[in-house]
């Protein structure tokens, strides 16, 4: 590689470490609580957002799973076409839009409004129309993407997926979910190996 790249990749755990340390500063712990309590009651969880961001929500929608959480990533495309029936009132929907202005979710946020589904939304911009129509605003922070143009998706996904974490790990003390839980689930591959062994 060339020294510039080298010096690049190097620079990119600096600045995404940086990040995460960083975010610690806007955890609101009541906001946090409110979120995790939407989403243990939920019976049923929708997950939708564009791009990286929607990419980071297919992980979550499969975290939430793994721990009981019935949820479903919902594809900005489809959810006009039909798929917010999968979510009925009292249900949650958590949207991922670091701008708050994604026009593809707009719809779906008009939808949860009229079936009387909860929101959560993550995002940087907190007078967004997806945090004004949110019922709850987690706050996203990025210092700035990896790449020399702060233009790809890198770091932003990273403080997407933590945040994520964060709700998962706030949920299994929640709902005292348990690893024997998790080995009826999966019991596939190392892990479920690992889980089963008798």
């Amino acid at each position: 590689m060339r020294k510039e790249a080298i010096e690049q990749a190097k620079n990119a755990y600096l600045i995404e470490s940086e990040c995460i340390k960083e975010m610690l500063n806007y955890f609101d712990e009541d906001v946090y609580a409110e979120a995790v309590d939407l989403l243990k009651n939920a019976t049923r969880i929708g997950v939708s957002g564009c791009g990286h961001s929607g990419i980071i929500c297919q992980h979550f929608a499969h975290l939430l799973c793994c721990i009981d959480q019935p949820a479903r990533f919902i594809s900005p495309a489809e959810a006009v076409h039909g798929a917010t029936g999968f979510l009925q009132e009292g249900d949650v929907m958590v949207f991922a839009s670091r701008g708050g202005k994604t026009g593809e979710l707009l719809p779906i946020l008009d939808i949860c409004h009229k079936k009387g589904v909860k929101v959560i939304t993550v995002t940087e911009n907190l007078e967004s129309p997806l945090a004004l129509g949110a019922d709850v605003v987690l706050k996203q922070y990025v210092n700035r993407e990896t790449d020399k143009y702060n233009c790809q998706g890198t770091t932003s996904s990273t403080a997407l997926a933590v945040i994520f974490h964060v709700l998962q790990t706030a949920l299994i003390e929640e709902t005292d979910f348990r690893n024997e839980q998790f080995a009826v689930v999966h019991p596939g591959g190392a892990v479920g190996e690992r889980l089963n062994k008798k």
